[in-house]
């Protein structure tokens, strides 16, 4: 209830009381449970988030070989940024950034970052399976988002009315994401 008053009216538009209009509570018991309207957006974009996160991170603990653990990661990232309710938020949070820099510190804790972590924890592993070869996993992890969101976030944010793409498009990107990323970063296979 909480995010499509948000969605619809905006963070500084929405009202604690709004909120608690929509759930049926008291204004109170609101206050309560979350302490203010940055802890309520907070939990709102968490909850957004939550579903996106379990994947990645099933992604990433897969044992499988580096072009599926990647192409699973870039699906489920590609697929995640073009869902219209996560966009809607991350408007709403680059519009509130420069009033509310603790909105979009915790946004980027808990998710960009968040991937970006355990992306770049999984290079380290594969790298010291000798899956992949890069000096810098970090680097690599912050390349291959790009690969895979680099066109997709500024599309969806600033001309959100234009069509996604369909589901061969989305793995159209990926696949070409994964095969530029890998003939960079993949060991050489031994010769058989």
């Amino acid at each position: 209830m909480a995010e499509r008053v948000f969605l619809q009216h905006g963070f500084s538009d929405t009202t604690m009381k709004m909120v608690a209009n929509e759930a049926g509570a008291s204004t109170e018991t609101l206050y309560r449970h979350f302490g203010s309207k940055d802890d309520l957006f907070i939990e709102v974009v968490s909850n957004r988030t939550r579903d996106l996160r379990q994947r990645i991170e099933t992604d990433l603990g897969s044992k499988g070989p580096l072009p599926a653990v990647l192409r699973a990661f870039g699906t489920n990232l590609y697929g995640a940024m073009i869902m219209p309710e996560m966009t809607a938020l991350a408007r709403i949070i680059v519009a509130e950034v420069q009033r509310n820099p603790a909105l979009g510190e915790a946004f980027y804790a808990m998710a960009p970052g968040r991937t970006q972590r355990h992306l770049t924890d999984y290079l380290e592993a594969a790298r010291r399976d000798g899956a992949f070869i890069g000096d810098d996993p970090s680097l690599a992890a912050t390349m291959f988002i790009g690969l895979i969101i680099g066109k997709v976030v500024p599309v969806c944010l600033f001309i959100p009315h234009k069509d996604d793409g369909s589901r061969a498009d989305m793995e159209r990107h990926v696949d070409e994401a994964v095969r530029i990323f890998l003939a960079v970063y993949q060991a050489a296979r031994p010769a058989a």
